[in-house]
């Protein structure tokens, strides 16, 4: 027999506190963003409606707010964009 400890089953849903772990955010603030709708998606599973979250809508939430933020993504960089010449006003 062997001593290895077995691996542990990845939970495909994620209560508010482990989502919250998962994503290295306070639990007070993915209430917030649930409140406020801004964050991942998220539902109510079971007669006690506790507040559940699917790992792959997280990952998917996370990717698209890299992807919005200039600093992770070059094309929205606006120090990567080629200056605008302003238009002369002519004298009046």
């Amino acid at each position: 027999m062997s001593n290895q400890p077995k691996p542990a089953v990845e939970a495909a849903f994620l209560n508010v506190q482990n989502a919250a772990k998962y994503m290295g955010i306070s639990v007070n603030t993915l209430y917030v963003w649930r409140h406020r709708r801004q964050g991942p998606p998220s539902f109510r599973m079971g007669p006690g409606g506790r507040v559940m979250y699917r790992r792959d809508l997280l990952d998917a939430w996370l990717s698209e707010q890299q992807q919005v933020d200039s600093r992770s993504n070059p094309a929205l960089n606006p120090l990567n964009k080629a200056p605008q010449q302003r238009e002369r006003r002519r004298a009046a």
